[in-house]
């Protein structure tokens, strides 16, 4: 895994030391992603440079170092991902009569764009990845992201010149580049807790979405995103060609979970994964181990808290399966630590809490490997999220209730707190059967509550998925703008639950979780790999009727038949916990002070970006113990300390 960065500056006015210069600048900002090498590539007569830093994992050799000539010479590639099929690429350009100076899949890569195209290729690539590819005879640049967007790409225009990095702070290496924030996109930060696609914190800065490609010509000019794969399709394509017999789909999904974690195990240096205990993860341990000659390097983080703790439960998995499993119980005060850490880890506003426990379960990793394979998309594919299961459910059943007498019953849920519903349900739990118990039912109740209180489920839907639930009042002179999800409508043909899953599947998944985890893992020089996420895999998941992904009222039904053809059920039936941390209890506490200083209003009003009063309202509310406003108000903190970090930076530069 690496980093990428690079410009192009139509002006065509600088040495060739200045442009070497400059994208070695600005590829030293992403030395965490790639401390092992690190080179650039410039062609000062197309003001184009390009700069990279090499996390080493396929072929350690010098033969793998970047940007990479191809063999023609035509094309130059600075390159941040796996390709994970490129062995049964390679062997078929070599039948063809390709030559090749090393084995690293980035020189497979090239050699198969200049063979078979561009478009083509990432067809047939199976990875992740996120590239840009100069052609030296056409003189147009490349940027490409892979299928369900595992890896970064941010790219901008500022003046005539042309930006991209792997992170942020890359294109605020360059000297043209201009922070202006962007106020619709933090309008959207606030509904979602993350930036979505294509927007980011900057005016003028874009994601490159999933599955495109964007074309920047010499004289600077883009492209909009071209889609070379479209889950859209995928999924359509699926529906329209369902399984029908479960034995068989069960023994077809594990031949190809089994190929995919085979294809994600191979690499030059140590191998392990992360283990929750959970479905997923227990999925991908479960098919590494099968296919492993030795005990799996697996890794848990565990917590004091049961709430937040499935540290046994995983260990539990590991002894069955016979990993070398090593787990780590952390203190509020080791989670805390990693707070300050936050604004540089993810460069624009993030604020899923669980970026805490999956940077501290990726540091515990880290000291034993440098690869490690993960368990996301199983919920987006299979139907793991309590809004797959609620919310027909809740519509069917309340569908008969007029609006108001449904969004009054919502209301009654939140008379009480969630601290206040757990203990109400700890005192009655012993009366309830074990089938039956659940974990955090003050969270599920709040949940519930705004479920109720939507009027049909994309209504509903939208309010599970946002924390402010009217975001542009907070944010002083904002709108929000379009976004995936907003061109996704529901069509005719897909039921409520098909269409949350496949808006979770190219909104959530890639601005959320694999954010998440690329940011916490690539921070600690680690490469996370995702088999849930082989394209192959998405596209049988489209097939897979939805009676066999819900069933008894339970999510994933046809991947648990898989798993527990290698774990005892006993092992994984339990309430779904989630990855997570008691904001709410340690903004009472610990981090009063510090969020306090965040929020005073005095400080908002001079910033100018929130009105301060609705921000006062909850947080004083939670502090009184009348509202659970913990992730509302994490959202602005987090901002608030990003905000803080770069105007420390700024002074640094001589910029402000």
């Amino acid at each position: 895994m690496c980093g990428i960065a690079g410009f192009l500056d139509p002006s065509r006015a600088s040495s060739p030391d200045d442009l070497s210069a400059l994208a070695q600048r600005m590829a030293g900002t992403l030395r965490h992603r790639g401390p092992d090498d690190a080179g650039t590539w410039c062609d000062p007569d197309a003001g184009i440079a390009l700069g990279h830093r090499r996390l080493s994992i396929i072929d350690l050799s010098a033969e793998g170092h970047q940007p990479m000539l191809s063999a023609s010479g035509r094309y130059v590639i600075t390159y941040n991902g796996e390709i994970y099929n490129f062995p049964a690429l390679r062997k078929e350009l070599e039948g063809a009569g390709q030559k090749f100076r090393g084995g690293s899949d980035t020189e497979v890569a090239l050699a198969s764009i200049e063979r078979w195209g561009l478009g083509r290729s990432v067809s047939r690539f199976n990875g992740m990845f996120a590239f840009a590819l100069w052609d030296r005879e056409t003189r147009t640049l490349h940027l490409v992201r892979d299928r369900l967007g595992e890896k970064p790409l941010y790219y901008g225009r500022f003046g005539r010149t042309f930006v991209f990095g792997s992170e942020l702070k890359a294109l605020r290496a360059h000297p043209a580049f201009r922070g202006e924030i962007d106020r619709g996109a933090l309008a959207l930060y606030l509904r979602h807790n993350c930036v979505p696609a294509p927007w980011s914190i900057y005016e003028g800065v874009r994601k490159l979405p999933p599955a495109s490609i964007v074309t920047v010509s010499c004289d600077g000019s883009i492209s909009e995103p071209v889609l070379y794969w479209s889950a859209r399709e995928a999924v359509g394509a699926g529906m329209a060609d369902p399984v029908t017999d479960a034995h068989d789909a069960a023994a077809e999904l594990e031949a190809l979970l089994r190929d995919a974690v085979a294809l994600r195990m191979v690499a030059d240096v140590p191998l392990g994964a992360f283990l929750s205990g959970g479905v997923d993860s227990s999925t991908v341990v479960a098919l590494m181990q099968a296919q492993s000659a030795q005990p799996v390097r697996t890794f848990t983080i565990g917590t004091h808290d049961a709430r937040f703790n499935e540290a046994a439960e995983a260990r539990a998995v590991a002894t069955h399966l016979g990993t070398d499993h090593t787990e780590l119980y952390v203190t509020p005060r080791d989670a805390e630590a990693v707070i300050p850490r936050i604004p540089s880890l993810y460069d624009e506003p993030f604020s899923d809490s669980s970026q805490i426990p999956t940077f501290l379960v990726s540091e515990l990793a880290r000291r034993n490997v440098t690869v490690s394979l993960s368990g996301e998309g199983g919920d987006e594919l299979f139907a793991g999220y309590n809004r797959h299961l609620w919310v027909r459910k809740v519509h069917r059943g309340t569908g008969w209730m007029p609006g108001a007498l449904r969004r009054a019953a919502g209301r009654g849920l939140r008379v009480l707190q969630p601290d206040t519903w757990d203990s109400v349900y700890r005192a009655v739990a012993p009366m309830v059967p074990g089938k039956l118990r659940a974990r955090m039912v003050g969270d599920k109740l709040l949940k519930l509550s705004e479920v109720l209180g939507g009027d049909g489920p994309e209504e509903m839907y939208r309010s599970l998925t946002s924390h402010w639930k009217n975001p542009a009042a907070v944010v002083l002179g904002s709108w929000e703008p379009p976004t995936a999800a907003s061109a996704n409508g529901r069509s005719r043909e897909s039921g409520y639950v098909e269409w949350m899953m496949y808006l979770d599947m190219v909104t959530y998944l890639p601005d959320d979780p694999l954010t998440k985890l690329d940011r916490a893992t690539m921070a600690l020089s680690l490469e996370a790999r995702v088999p849930l996420l082989d394209h192959r895999v998405v596209e049988f998941a489209g097939r897979i009727p939805l009676q066999m992904k819900i069933r008894d009222g339970q999510g994933k039904w046809l991947l648990r038949r898989v798993l527990y053809r290698y774990v005892p059920p006993a092992l994984i039936e339990r309430p779904k916990i989630g990855f997570g941390v008691p904001i709410g209890e340690w903004l009472r506490g610990s981090l009063r002070e510090w969020a306090s200083s965040l929020l005073d209003p005095a400080r908002l009003r001079a910033e100018g970006y929130f009105d301060p009063a609705p921000i006062r309202r909850k947080w004083t509310e939670h502090l009184a113990g009348r509202g659970n406003w913990q992730y509302d108000l994490w959202d602005v903190l987090v901002f608030q300390a990003w905000l803080e970090c770069q105007d420390a930076k700024a002074l640094v530069a001589g910029r402000a």
